[in-house]
């Protein structure tokens, strides 16, 4: 097991367990390399009355990849914080009637990360989009993660 396996599985242990709504909606990770998280969710829990992914459960996911690209980012740098979203805005594009994929880019965030050394807190905008099987984007969720370190 790699590295990136074991940081990812904690990950997960950590949505399952400390928000139990993300275990209800069958989200995991996909997969995370390049610095590109992607996560999944079965449609079936997350189904809303017209057939399609319910939208309160396409903004959660998409919150909680962003704060687990941002978990992720933190455990790369060895760093000890906590994170919280300080604002988010979605974008419901498309109807979404397939499992939910939802990828997050983590970017450039170098002068976020020297913030946050110096001061021990810092905010990094993170983006996701919601993609359909034939590659088009369903959507997409704009958050600002607010970061304080653990001293």
């Amino acid at each position: 097991m790699t590295d990136m396996d074991t940081l990812c599985q904690n990950l997960e242990a950590i949505w399952h367990e400390q928000i139990p709504l993300s275990k209800a909606m069958t989200m995991k990770i996909e997969h995370f390399r390049d610095h590109v998280l992607t996560t999944h969710a079965d449609l079936g829990p997350n189904v809303n009355v017209h057939g399609t992914a319910f939208a309160g459960s396409l903004y959660a996911i998409q919150a909680l990849t962003g704060w687990g690209m941002m978990h992720l980012q933190l455990k790369l740098n060895d760093l000890d914080a906590s994170i919280v979203i300080a604002n988010g805005q979605i974008d419901y594009a498309k109807p979404v009637a397939e499992d939910i994929h939802v990828t997050c880019s983590f970017g450039e965030h170098l002068e976020e990360f020297e913030k946050l050394k110096s001061t021990g807190k810092g905010r990094f905008p993170l983006s996701t989009k919601v993609l359909l099987a034939d590659g088009t984007e369903a959507g997409g969720f704009s958050g600002l993660y607010a970061v304080r370190l653990n001293r």
